[in-house]
């Protein structure tokens, strides 16, 4: 399926016009393994050597602390995300993990060459401490923001283009040892890394949709990332050493999570949990750490003492840690979850479309793309027996199936499915389950509506059917009856000058007709709904119809209850049902005899219309009169079934809801 035929999706296409499905594709784990590997394995070294060498504590002791950081955390993120889906930006997170691992192995050589039964010294290897960082980390923040999508690059193609010449221009001067443009290198980093920020931060708001979790994090990180550089452009001490640093682990605690989760589109495979976890607790750490730093420095400027700034300092990290963390804890779950990390957001989404939507269609179709955007789903299908099946998006495998239930009975079923690749986790099912209730009221809804549209339909069957019996009985009879004895009555009139004893007769006559015209009518008015039926209730109305019949060949009987508190919609359709069924045993059966049955049974009223006429075959096409009868019953929640009589003739029963006239 294309992408434009995707319903509820944006139509994506490549430079060439053709169709660019954004999915997942299948990953390199032999390679992630061997960046996980390798990134690990040279954090082990590094600790190795830094346990021989048994550095001192400063400066260049906290750069390491970053590399290593580094090294490990991107080196975990690359093997993650490359051995799920083959992508750019794992391959960059792999390079900045090696570099930062190189440059840490480096300054920990450099720290143990030196000492008693230290390796010999080897200068290139000491001098990655200052270069192998420096093409990873500038990517992440010139490169990476650019390549974190599941669209066609358009215009950021230009931004991309100076990302990376940046990135391999700083890399060049790097290891080319010149300080040729290398501040004006790093200074246009500076401002490309915040305008790549300030992108992607327009991205998660005005982007698509399908894309935008994750991004404000993202974007977060790159600045943080690009901020860390303004330190190294001021003079030195202007600021403290340890802020570019403390801005570089900053950044670790939400860039590699946001990378996670938009390039992996928020299917964790189970890592969610830790992912929140860790984001939790790296901007805790951060963020609790920054406090106690600044705090101290206050206090110490105004209480000059030993020991005052810092019980001050620890006092505030523990006021503020318990907030902090709640506050923190709702921002990272709505990062790795999205929108369903709020289910009270998500149901309040779906009851807007309760109110909102105005028509059936609109409004299943409504839920089943808030479900699908909101959950990142791949497809979302609204089933119900009633109804045609609603789908938003189009399943590539077997859709999990969540029953919908509506006041304890099930009206049907909400068949979802995962991006390809990816598969739906407890807390996603769970998710499902609490929204079933929502989606099976917006199905009980729709089947109410499609119902009512039926029940409108039959109503308007039926009125017209019944105005082509007055029309045809006009038509047939009446219309006719009435031309004769207008032409009787000028005849009648030309007579009574010669011959008004034959005038007399003909008047006579014409007297008859009228009688049998005026009969008719009312035999139609009583056929339609008598008013006995209004006055004395259905039992009477079926004794009057079985007295008209006594002027005819058909002798009809009846037995009834009576059921003089029906209601009136009830009575007037148990008479139609009757009349009618007493009609065609006259008109179609040629019966003798016709028996007539209105029973109650618990909260039912049992019709049975019975004749010995010559019966029902089996290739019998029900009539009209067969159609209103049981359009009649299905309005009043009944059945009605034709079969033939023991004995030859047809019995025609019905069974309808009782329902009394209220006071």
């Amino acid at each position: 399926m294309s992408a434009e035929a995707v319903p509820g999706r944006l139509p994506l296409r490549t430079e060439g016009g053709e169709p660019a499905i954004a999915r997942p594709g299948t990953g390199h784990r032999g390679a992630a393994t061997a960046i996980a590997v390798t990134a690990w394995g040279l954090a082990a070294a590094t600790v190795v050597a830094l346990a021989a060498g048994q550095p001192t504590v400063d400066q260049n002791f906290w750069f390491l602390l970053v590399d290593l950081t580094v090294c490990c955390v991107y080196g975990t993120v690359a093997y993650v995300t490359l051995s799920r889906r083959a992508h750019p930006v794992p391959w960059l997170l792999a390079l900045a993990s090696i570099g930062g691992g190189l440059s840490a192995f480096g300054f920990a050589f450099g720290v143990w060459a030196p000492q008693p039964g230290g390796l010999p010294p080897v200068g290139w290897i000491s001098d990655l401490q200052s270069q192998g960082w420096v093409p990873g980390t500038f990517a992440l923040f010139l490169v990476v923001p650019w390549l974190v999508r599941n669209h066609p690059l358009r215009l950021e193609r230009w931004g991309l283009a100076v990302g990376v010449l940046l990135t391999l221009a700083i890399t060049v001067a790097t290891f080319s040892r010149t300080d040729l443009y290398f501040t004006q290198y790093v200074t246009a980093s500076v401002f490309v890394g915040l305008a790549a920020a300030l992108v992607v931060e327009l991205r998660r708001r005005f982007g698509p949709e399908d894309e935008r979790n994750g991004l404000g994090w993202l974007a977060l990180g790159t600045s943080i990332l690009a901020l860390s550089f303004i330190p190294v452009l001021l003079p030195y001490g202007g600021v403290p050493f340890w802020t570019t640093p403390v801005l570089h682990l900053a950044s670790q605690a939400v860039f590699p999570a946001a990378v996670l989760v938009v390039v992996l589109r928020n299917r964790m495979w189970g890592l969610g949990l830790a992912v929140s976890r860790a984001v939790l607790a790296g901007l805790l750490t951060t963020g609790l750490v920054g406090l106690y730093l600044l705090v101290t420095i206050v206090v110490h400027r105004f209480l000059p003492g030993d020991g005052v700034p810092q019980l001050a300092s620890a006092a505030a990290v523990a006021v503020a840690v318990q907030p902090a963390r709640l506050l923190l804890q709702r921002r990272v779950h709505h990062l790795v979850y999205g929108d369903s990390a709020d289910r009270g957001r998500v149901v309040r989404r779906l009851g807007s479309q309760l109110v909102d939507s105005s028509t059936v269609e609109e409004l299943l179709a409504g839920l089943a793309e808030d479900i699908g955007r909101s959950m990142r789903l791949e497809s979302v299908t609204v089933e119900c027996p009633a109804l045609q099946p609603v789908r938003w998006g189009s399943s590539s495998a077997e859709p999990v199936s969540i029953p919908l239930a509506h006041r304890g009975q099930d009206v049907g079923t909400l068949a979802v499915s995962a991006l390809p690749g990816e598969s739906l986790s407890a807390r996603d099912v769970d998710t499902l389950r609490d929204l079933s209730s929502v989606v099976g009221a917006a199905v009980a809804v729709a089947r109410a509506a499609a119902d009512v549209d039926e029940m409108r339909e039959r109503l308007s069957r039926v009125r017209l059917e019944e105005r082509r019996v007055i029309r045809r009985e006009i038509h047939d009879g009446l219309g006719p009856s009435l031309a004769g004895i207008r032409l009787g009555l000028q005849g009648a009139r030309n007579l009574l000058d010669t011959d008004p004893e034959e005038a007399q007769a003909l008047l006579a006559h014409l007297q008859g007709d009228l009688d049998a015209a005026v009969a008719g009518v009312r035999s139609l008015s009583h056929h339609l709904l008598p008013p006995v039926l209004d006055e004395l209730g259905l039992g009477a109305a079926l004794e009057e119809l079985a007295l008209r019949y006594d002027v005819t060949d058909l002798v009809v009987r009846v037995d009834t209850d009576g059921f003089g508190d029906l209601d009136p919609r009830l009575a007037a359709a148990a008479y139609g049902i009757v009349s009618e069924a007493t009609t065609n045993a006259v008109r179609h059966a040629g019966a003798d005899t016709c028996w007539i049955s209105a029973r109650a049974a618990a909260d039912l009223i049992v019709l049975t219309v019975a004749d010995d006429g010559v019966g029902v075959t089996e290739d019998a096409v029900g009539g009209v009169g067969t159609t209103t009868m049981r359009e009649r019953a299905a309005e009043q929640e009944g059945t009605l079934e034709i079969s033939a009589r023991r004995g030859g003739g047809t019995v025609v029963r019905a069974v309808l809801p009782r329902r009394v006239t209220r006071a």
